[in-house]
Order: structure tokens, then sequence, then C-alpha cells
């Protein structure tokens, strides 16, 4: 009887660790399985910060800045104007075919954006003749209120083409724009003109000034 006890007692145990065995086991492998989700979900977290971390950055650190407008005029209103941009200190590459104007005078709102295949570029280099507002070159730029005309001053590494015109760091260049087209025929003295230069990516150039009430001269610092 005791032996029976025994071997029975022994079978028992024998059975208890089969079992634990098993539990075992299964805990190990749904760990395994659980951590394996948990790394891919914090590699793909991990990833997707970095890249929205570089997006945030591109964002804050790119962008336009306005450094000077001017405007031409004739019969005694603005019926040219240019703006002089450049990229801002940390500003990654900025397509200007991309860029969009905004420009208002209170009453009329206009877009404005670069059209490549008019040609409507021009590169300022020893050979110009050093006049903005070169009637010739205007004249054949044929802006119109949809369409704004660059004016390259400074390209020391040639990024700015007609077809490819990005502006980079030392870059300067003017966007030209028909305000008579605009505006049906000019900007009338004493009429608030405001605005802004849209890069695809990151912070836009605001700007807003007031037109002189007497237009006397040919051409005007407005900003």
């Amino acid at each position: 009887m005791k032996n029976i006890r025994r071997i029975l007692k022994e079978d028992d145990l024998g059975d208890m660790g089969i079992g634990a065995m098993i539990v075992f086991i299964a805990m190990v492998l749904v760990a395994g399985i659980a951590a394996s989700v948990l790394i891919q979900t914090a590699n793909r977290l991990e990833i997707q910060a970095m890249k929205t971390g570089q997006d945030t950055t591109r964002q804050v650190s790119t962008g336009l800045g306005i450094m000077d407008i001017e405007g031409q005029t004739s019969d005694g209103l603005i019926t040219n104007m240019t703006i002089t941009i450049r990229a801002r200190a940390g500003s990654g590459d900025i397509d200007l075919r991309q860029t969009v104007i905004e420009l208002t005078d209170g009453s009329t709102k206009t877009l404005l954006a670069y059209d490549n295949a008019s040609d409507q570029f021009e590169l300022i280099n020893a050979t110009s003749t050093g006049e903005v507002f070169d009637s010739t070159m205007w004249t054949s730029w044929n802006l119109s209120n949809e369409s704004f005309g660059i004016l390259v001053l400074q390209d020391a590494d040639n990024s700015m083409s007609t077809d490819y015109p990005v502006l980079n760091q030392g870059d300067l260049a003017m966007l030209c724009i028909s305000t008579a087209s605009c505006f049906g025929g000019g900007v009338n003295p004493r009429i608030d003109v405001s605005g802004l230069v849209s890069p695809e990516q990151g912070a836009s150039g605001i700007f807003a000034f007031r037109v002189p009430s007497s237009l006397t001269a040919t051409v005007y610092d407005l900003y």
C-alpha cells in the first residue's frame, strides 16, 4: 500500500511539473510576442518623432524676409512695384515657383504666382543697365494680376534660374508686380496696401504701407 501511495505521489508530482513547465513556456512566448510588438511600436514612434522634429525645425527656421518695397509712378498712380526678399537666417532653400503673393488695397485682393513659361525672369549682371523699372523688360514680361516676375540681384551659387528659381542663403531677389494690372490702373495716393509673401514651407514675409499723399517723383520707397 505504501508503495502504491508513493508511486501515485510521484506521478502527481510529475504531472504538476509538466503543467508548470507548459504554463511557463506559454508565458515566455506571450512575453516575447508582447515585447516584439512594443519594440516595433517604439521604433515607429521614434521614426515619426524624428520626422516631426525635422519638419518642425524646417517650418520654424525657414522663411522669407522682406527688405524693401519700391514703387514706380505713372499719371499720379503707383503702377509697378518691387518687393526685395531674402532667406531668413537658418532658412532652407525656398522654391519661388511655389511662392504666392497676397496683395490688397482694401477693396481688391489679388493672388500672384511665378509663371516660368512666360520667361518673367531677369538676372542683374555686369551687362545690365542697372535700371530696375526698365520699361522694355517690364513690357516684355507682360505681368498680369495673377503673376509676378523675378529680378535676381545676388546669386553666388547660381541657384536661381528661369525654370528653377531657388532662393537660399545669401541670395537677393526682387519680386516684380504690375499694380496697374492688379488694381485697375494703379494704386492711388493715401491708399493703405498690405500683403504677404508666402513660401511653400516656413514663415511668410508680411508688409503694410500707405501710398504717399502726393506722387510727384518717379520712384518711391514704400516700405
